[in-house]
């Protein structure tokens, strides 16, 4: 069995589910959403050492391969109103949750806290560069001084952006213009991400599934917006890539060294050819990709959790008559 812990209303989830039908593969949609108010979770430890869990009426014991792909947030009862208490509440869930997740038998895509990990964009740039990545010269800081000397030897131009994003945070990648220049003392209420600008407005979406790799060119400088795709990737042309064989080496590392099966990483080609690493999304969209390219990522993404899962039970299986 294959939990996926995401929504039904997720066309990934659904693009995903429909090549697993296709392979036959037993299927379970992990919704945390639906806890505590529309799925009851009970889990037990017994003096053998065995422990078993229930998600609603489903028995988690034959889950052995996970999709960590769109988690939401937990829905508490109206009944809960005190700020303290929904607090509490919701705590008490997360807390119950990842104890499920640290308990399952189980091989993941991606395992949820090397998942977490992964996503800062700090370390994911230190990684790619010992990994032999070229990656763009970046400053991260809330000190204004720092932002304008690091902008003032910056000749070729600097985007700015910002370390995470939320559906109501959500920024894209902004040029470094006078009018920021001229706003650089309110840095300070908040660290930001400064870098170079690679000029060229040609991007490459890298999506990563297992040892796989699949490479799209996207042509921010032929939409709307050059410095970020996402702003009109309806003009922004998407052809197939292939990645100089180095840099397909050197990014499955950086993959493995950031302990993800699962990643969608994004370069920006310079002038001189070469490919700059900018950052990895362990949960990133393909699907804009698969639709533009016909690369099979969905049905490499399901074959990969049927194999996992298959591993995992006869590793399992080998345990109990050895």
């Amino acid at each position: 069995m294959i939990g996926i812990v995401s929504h039904d209303a997720d066309l990934h989830t659904q693009e995903v589910t429909r090549h697993l039908d296709r392979l036959g593969a037993g299927h379970l949609l992990l919704d945390t959403s639906h806890v505590p108010t529309r799925t009851t979770l009970t889990t037990r430890q017994h003096p053998d050492a065995t422990w078993e869990a229930r998600w609603g009426e489903r028995d988690l014991s034959d889950v052995h391969a996970v999709w960590w792909r769109r988690p939401q947030p937990f829905v508490l009862h109206d009944a809960v109103t005190r700020p303290q208490d929904r607090g509490f509440a919701l705590g008490e869930c997360a807390a119950m949750v990842a104890g499920i997740w640290a308990c399952l038998d189980a091989e993941w895509v991606n395992e949820p806290d090397r998942d977490e990990a992964a996503s800062r964009k700090m370390w994911q740039l230190q990684v790619a560069s010992r990994a032999g990545l070229r990656v763009p010269r970046t400053l991260m800081t809330h000190d204004p001084a720092a932002a304008r000397d690091f902008l003032a030897a910056e000749p070729g131009g600097a985007i700015y952006k910002s370390f995470s994003a939320t559906p109501a945070t959500w920024r894209e990648t902004r040029p470094v213009r006078d009018v920021e220049v001229g706003m650089l003392d309110q840095v300070r209420y908040a660290p930001v991400i400064f870098q170079e600008l690679v000029p060229g407005g040609r991007d490459v979406r890298a999506t990563v599934v297992g040892d796989r790799v699949f490479a799209a060119e996207i042509r921010a400088d032929r939409s709307a917006y050059e410095f970020d795709f996402r702003i009109d990737s309806a003009h922004a042309p998407i052809t197939e890539h292939r990645l100089p064989d180095d840099v397909e080496r050197r990014l499955l590392d950086v993959m493995a060294r950031l302990g993800l099966r699962y990643g969608a990483a994004d370069f920006r080609v310079a002038p001189d050819g070469a490919h700059v690493f900018l950052e990895v999304n362990p949960a990133g969209q393909w699907l804009f990709v698969e639709y533009a390219t016909g690369q099979p990522i969905a049905a490499a993404l399901a074959e990969l959790l049927v194999r996992l899962d298959r591993e995992r039970a006869g590793a399992r299986a080998d345990a109990l008559f050895a």
